[in-house]
């Protein structure tokens, strides 16, 4: 598959800044269109006729539960409180937060990756220090400032989330170098992983 046959295929998550902000925007209704091209939008709103209501996905997700069977729920649990108030703090849905710790660090507060990348939201060491994150194994902090980085690149964007979620993993210069999401097949599966876990706990907050 061509490049940019791949690309035109990834989620591209046209939610506006406004349906992220919280409170509110967790339980705001998701609306869904498919493009002749395979290319799946949302929005807060049917902007024609093509859009339909998309409820908010309650059930266990297979390919959530699969990662380490059984430790999830609880594990995800202990950081709600921190989401909530991250959320609401910088105004973007708790439900995406909790979808970006899930696939940055399963939920575990001292995760580090191989790049160095640390904590709940894997902040590297340098967005930490220019986010004013002392500790970024404090999970408050981590969160809170991981928010932040979010809700920056949410609205440079302006409102994009395809485009914010792959700045957050890849950088916003890789994002405007190739005038759209990078052809890492990292970025382009991270992309993919945060959107089904934002639709899976959409509605969770309600």
């Amino acid at each position: 598959m061509r490049h940019s046959d791949d690309v035109r295929r990834l989620f591209r998550g046209s939610l506006l800044i406004g349906l992220l902000a919280a409170p509110g925007g967790a339980g705001a209704q998701v609306w869904q269109y498919t493009d002749s091209q395979g290319t799946v939008h949302f929005s807060d709103g049917p902007r024609h006729a093509g859009y339909h209501e998309r409820a908010p996905d309650r059930s266990p997700d297979a390919r959530i539960r699969e990662r380490r069977p059984g430790g999830w729920s609880r594990r995800a649990a202990a950081w709600d409180s921190f989401i909530l108030g991250a959320g609401r703090r910088h105004g973007i849905s708790p439900a995406l937060l909790k979808a970006v710790i899930h696939a940055e660090s399963g939920f575990d507060a001292r995760a580090v990756s191989h790049k160095g990348a640390q904590g709940l939201m894997q902040l590297m060491p340098p967005t930490a220090a220019s986010l004013g994150v002392d500790d970024p194994f404090n999970p408050w902090q981590n969160i809170d400032g991981g928010t932040r980085h979010l809700a920056r690149l949410v609205r440079t964007h302006r409102g994009d989330l395809s485009l914010a979620l792959a700045a957050y993993n890849a950088g916003s210069e890789a994002v405007r170098r190739h005038r759209g999401i990078p052809p890492y097949s990292e970025t382009r599966s991270y992309v993919r992983k945060v959107l089904e876990f934002y639709r899976h706990y959409h509605g969770h907050f309600d």
